[in-house]
Parts: C-alpha cells; structure tokens; sequence
C-alpha cells in the first residue's frame, strides 16, 4: 500500500502524514522544504531560482522514489513528483518565472523519471483555503515563507484543483482542511480515518 498525501502550501500535509503513518503502520516519506538549499533564495527572487529549487526537489523525489517508496510493501509520502510538476513548475512557467527552455528542460525530466516510479495506491488531498493555509504557514513559523504572496499561494490552489480534477493514477479521497482539524479534535480525526478507510485503507494484521 502506498499512500501520497497531496496538497498546496500549508494545508497539513505533514501532519496528517505522521497520523497516517502511525495509525496504519505506514513508512513516512517526508518532503525535502528544509534541505533544498535554495528555497530561501527562491522566495525572494522567484524569477532567479526557479528552475534551480524545481529540480532540486525532483532529484529528491527520485531518490525518495527509488530508495524508500519504490521498495517498501506499506508507505506513505508527503506531497507527489507529480504536484511539483503539474502544479508548482506549471505555475511559475505561466506566471513567467521560469523561462520555456527551462520548463522544457524540467518537464522533460519529469516525464524521463515518472516512469521509473510507483504510482500511489491512494491518493488524499487536503483542499485548504488561503486563511487555513496562512494561519498554519504562521504557526510553523519557516521564515522564508512569511512573506509570499496572498497572490501566488492562491494561483497555485486554483493549479491544484486544476490537477486534481485531471488526475487519474488512483482513487482520489479529498479532505476538506478547514473544516477538519485533525490535531486539535479528536472527533475530526476519526472523520478522516472513517473516510480512508471506507476507501480501503486499513491496518496491517498482526499474525
């Protein structure tokens, strides 16, 4: 069972990942935001580092791919290759901060290790509107993303409903993020357990 746990900046995809994980016995694969060496410097010329922090993070997945989420009989990763390709790369090549001949070279690249990669069995998107993604973006206090845009953070949501409605890998089980809190209600949590599970997802049995 592999389960990828889809969603923009700040809708709880870590969280809910760690949950998961611990619930169902699951092996988290956790995104690289903190190692990617040039994030800071993306998020304040965007234009500038583009292309150099896209392929950075999909080096990283490849590695995580190939080491860990290829090989692992139950595992569970925190954002999909594919978010960072059809929703991140996609958005700065509109919005005009990587140039074509880089989103070229990108996509190609993408398209190259997509198909060394194990598609998820499911796929959980948590849908977050700009006040849930900005009040959790505060509370985890990363100082480079203090200061992105309302902008930018709502064109790339509106990319990722885009996405989403397109996507056709695995069974989609959408988690509506303002709605439920699953670290501060309880009730909330087993809402979205009984929700995954309906889909399929259970536990291992112990024998």
């Amino acid at each position: 069972m592999y389960v990828a746990v889809a969603g923009t900046i700040g809708a709880g995809k870590s969280t809910l990942t760690a949950l998961l994980a611990a619930r169902y016995h699951l092996r988290p694969v956790y995104e690289s935001v903190d190692e990617n060496p040039y994030l800071t410097d993306f998020y304040a010329d965007m234009r500038r580092w583009a292309f150099h922090s896209q392929m950075f993070f999909l080096a990283t997945r490849l590695r995580q791919h190939l080491g860990q989420v290829n090989v692992q009989e139950r595992v569970i990763q925190d954002r999909t290759v594919d978010e960072d390709a059809a929703v991140f790369a996609r958005t700065l090549f509109d919005d005009g901060l990587m140039d074509a001949r880089d989103f070229g070279v990108y996509s190609g690249m993408y398209a190259a290790v997509r198909l060394t990669l194990r598609p998820p069995d499911l796929l959980v998107y948590l849908r977050a509107s700009l006040p849930t993604v900005k009040r959790h973006i505060a509370l985890r206090g990363r100082d480079f993303e203090q200061g992105v845009s309302d902008a930018y953070l709502e064109r790339i949501a509106q990319r990722y409903e885009r996405w989403i409605a397109s996507y056709d890998l695995s069974p989609v089980v959408v988690v509506d993020a303002d709605r439920f809190d699953v670290v501060a209600r309880p009730a909330d949590r087993d809402a979205v357990f009984d929700l995954l599970e309906r889909q399929g997802l259970t536990p291992p049995v112990v024998r």
